[in-house]
Parts: structure tokens; sequence; C-alpha cells
């Protein structure tokens, strides 16, 4: 794996952390999860600008968002008991295939 993908993986984890800031700071009304959030929000946009350098727009994009909207939806599930059915986790499925799709399919 190279070094942008390792930049594109911590984007996204960085992504899944301001998800789940945004649920904690209450609509930026709570001091110390706000600023937690827009930290790893910065943090997450400079890791996949870093990763963008060398891969292509569209794949950098995809694999960023993909991986931010699965792990925060498993941790949803996980963590604060959202719905686990069988369509959702279909979907989810896909979303993951997507992403392995663009970084072992997709020339770069």
């Amino acid at each position: 794996m190279n070094t942008a993908w390792i930049y594109l993986i911590l984007a996204g984890l960085c992504e899944i952390g301001w998800a789940f800031g945004l649920k904690y700071s209450e609509g930026f009304s709570k001091l110390w999860p706000s600023v937690i959030t827009v930290v790893v929000m910065i943090l997450s946009f400079v890791l996949l600008a870093q990763a963008m350098k060398t891969l292509p727009l569209g794949t950098a994009y995809a694999s960023w968002t993909g991986i931010g909207a699965v792990g925060t939806a498993i941790l949803g599930i996980v963590l604060l008991g959202e719905p686990r059915d069988a369509v959702r986790l279909i979907c989810i499925g896909l979303i993951i295939a997507g992403v392995l799709g663009l970084k072992f399919l997709a020339k770069e």
C-alpha cells in the first residue's frame, strides 16, 4: 500500500471522528466537543489533500467519503443502537465493495 492510500485511510478515520464529534457537539453548542470536531475536520482535510497529490480526484474523494460513511454507519449501529436490518447492512457492504474496487481495480 502506498503512502497516498495510508493518508487516505487516516483521512477517512478522521472523517468518522468528526461525524461523531458533530453529534456530540450538539450543533456546536458545546465548546470542547466543537473544538475537537473542528480540529479533526481540519486534519481530515489535510490528510485528504496529501492523498490527492498522487491519487485521482474521483478515487480519493469517493474512497474518503466511503470510508467515513461506512465507519460512521457501523459505529452508529454498534455504539448508538442504530438500525441493523439486512437492507442497511447490504448497502454498507456495497459501499465497501465500491471503495475496494477503486483501490484494487481502478488504474491510478
